[in-house]
């Protein structure tokens, strides 16, 4: 129970109003440490109450020391819009029985209003790191009473590029904080050199592995022969695979456009998700989504991180993930909380491998999936290695070895290699026979003939 874990009455009325009665396991082990004042490291698979995790101690710290004057006193960076959005929702949620204000600081937002709302000083922000930096540039915003860092979904902000902008921000927070560090892969590579700079002595809460975060996922694939069967066999998914709602996710935002569009002109209930859309549009697409009045999604992985939302069951991979961790995500979008999901992914011949990679890491094997009347020419590799790979192309023929050795060398003089570089004189100059002038440039001024 929540009232074991010695938080504030207000914050549980609020967690008793949000319907939520027993915190998760990541909750459970990480909300006591926190109270403690240590820095965290937390991995926990996607859909496991990591926010909620984070929100309760910042919320507890704050009512323990009241400081009506002070600035901002918590900041929680997220990676994208759409969960800074989500994140500040759930703090006020659960502030809702405090004084406490919180603030999101996103791009694609009016600056003047942004500034306007950071003048009323709010205890706790919520932004992405772009923006952040921009404030603290333009002296819109300090971080000097700054008590509580929040890095959510790290790993992304630095997949998307982002860790000049982190490391600016951290520098501008006192070093005398507390900092949790919280996503649901905690192996990313890159992710060290933050920790060594960010936290302190961090306890590590590794409480699920890439693998436990799909377990109650099934994982199919499907075979194709190019982008056009690719949507052939998507079409026949969205009309009779069983599902509430789905997400289909491409690597690129002008092909998320090209086949939104598409489907959209064919009638269908579809929106459109990626990173350059303007932030309105963003928010409304996704509220859409949320009060299903579109059933489906054509999304880049501007939605893959963090985003909860009711009812999504199936997730299709149109082109697969380049990362595992990024793979995690994306499928993470349904199965959420212990419920089922189905994650279908389409791969053609040069998407094999990287299938491979990513079921290698997840140790698990796709279940082969066909549909009736959409079969195509490509099966697969015609070897395999131990590893899921294909193995390789084919030997070429000794004949072909030969064609490129088959052509007569030409031997080159030595006196002709002397040559190589320099600039070749005029025969008859060179000769120096006498019927041809003797032309010699001027070494100063310009030659009116060039």
């Amino acid at each position: 129970m929540f009232s074991e874990l010695d938080i504030n009455d207000r914050i549980l009325k609020a967690i008793d109003q949000m319907g939520i009665t027993q915190p998760t396991p990541v909750q459970q082990e990480s909300i006591p440490v926190a109270l403690e004042g240590k820095d965290l490291l937390v991995g926990a698979e996607t859909g496991s109450g990591k926010t909620l995790a984070f929100v309760v101690p910042l919320l507890q710290k704050l009512l323990d020391t009241p400081k009506p004057r002070s600035g901002t006193r918590g900041l929680i960076l997220t990676p994208t819009r759409e969960l800074a959005e989500q994140v500040e929702n759930m703090c006020a949620e659960l502030a809702a029985f405090t004084q406490i204000q919180v603030q999101s600081v996103c791009g694609g937002e009016n600056w003047s209003n942004q500034v306007a709302r950071l003048r009323k000083n709010p205890e706790i922000l919520v932004g992405t790191p772009g923006r952040l930096k921009e404030h603290l540039e333009r002296n819109t915003l300090d971080f000097d009473d700054l008590e509580y860092l929040v890095l959510d979904e790290a790993d992304r902000m630095l997949d998307m590029g982002f860790k000049d902008e982190m490391s600016f921000i951290i520098d501008a927070c006192p070093t005398e904080r507390q900092t949790l560090l919280l996503s649901a892969t905690l192996n990313h590579s890159k992710l060290q050199s933050l920790i060594n700079v960010g936290l302190k002595k961090p306890v590590r809460l590794q409480l699920a592995t890439a693998q436990d975060a799909v377990e109650t996922i099934t994982q199919q694939m499907i075979l194709a022969d190019h982008p056009g069967h690719k949507e052939k066999i998507l079409l026949w998914l969205l009309d009779n695979e069983e599902h509430e709602k789905g997400i289909i996710f491409c690597n690129t935002r002008a092909f998320a456009e090209q086949l939104g569009t598409k489907l959209q002109r064919e009638g269908r209930r579809i929106g459109i998700l990626h990173g350059e859309m303007e932030q309105p549009e963003r928010k409304r697409i996704l509220q859409l989504f949320r009060d299903g009045r579109i059933n489906h999604l054509i999304a880049t992985d501007v939605a893959a991180r963090g985003l909860d939302i009711e009812g999504v069951d199936l997730v299709i991979n149109f082109d697969m993930a380049r990362k595992g961790d990024e793979y995690v995500h994306r499928i993470g979008r349904s199965g959420r909380q212990g419920r089922k999901g189905l994650a279908i992914n389409l791969i053609m011949s040069n998407e094999w491998n990287l299938s491979a990679t990513i079921q290698r890491y997840l140790k698990v094997t796709f279940e082969m999936r066909s549909i009736a009347g959409l079969k195509g020419h490509y099966k697969g590799p015609e070897k395999v290695r131990k590893n899921g790979r294909a193995a390789g192309t084919k030997k070429r023929k000794e004949s072909d070895k030969r064609k490129s050795s088959d052509k007569p060398k030409v031997k080159q003089r030595a006196r002709d290699k002397k040559d190589i570089g320099k600039r070749r004189q005029p025969a008859a100059a060179a000769l120096g026979d006498g019927n041809a002038p003797m032309m010699r440039r001027k070494t100063t001024g310009l030659d009116p003939n060039d």
